[in-house]
């Protein structure tokens, strides 16, 4: 009896040590943007992000902005770089462009997925890729 359930509760416990590392927080649009460009870029492309996808990834929005050039713009997926775009400084439309880009990001992220489930793996770990 105790035997059976020193071993239940150890199996318990691996179990939640395994699921415990596997899991990850998803869902989350970090905003590293700097000027208001940036910012409403990012509120706008979120906002789009949020409406027409499951939110079953983290990305990062960075921003360098430069008085002259305007600011250029990126979005990394996976510490992988999916979007880049230099919104100049006069940028009217900005909303127009961040739903553009958050389209476009979109399908990026679906294209590196099926990659992933579609990469033949059979002698190396994912990791080790």
């Amino acid at each position: 009896m105790i035997r059976h359930w020193l071993a239940t509760l150890v199996l318990t416990l691996v179990a939640s040590f395994a699921s415990a590392q596997d899991d990850e927080m998803l869902g989350f649009i970090i905003d590293d943007t700097i000027s208001h460009i940036g910012h409403d870029f990012y509120y706008s492309f979120s906002e789009r992000l949020r409406a027409t996808s499951p939110m079953d990834f983290n990305l990062v929005v960075r921003e360098r902005p430069s008085a002259r050039w305007g600011s250029l713009v990126t979005v990394e997926f996976q510490q992988r770089l999916v979007y880049r775009r230099f919104l100049p400084p006069n940028t009217v439309e900005l909303k127009d462009e961040a739903y553009e880009a958050a389209d476009q990001v979109r399908m990026e992220i679906v294209r590196r997925k099926l990659e992933v489930l579609l990469q033949d793996t059979t002698d190396l770990e994912r990791d080790e890729i």
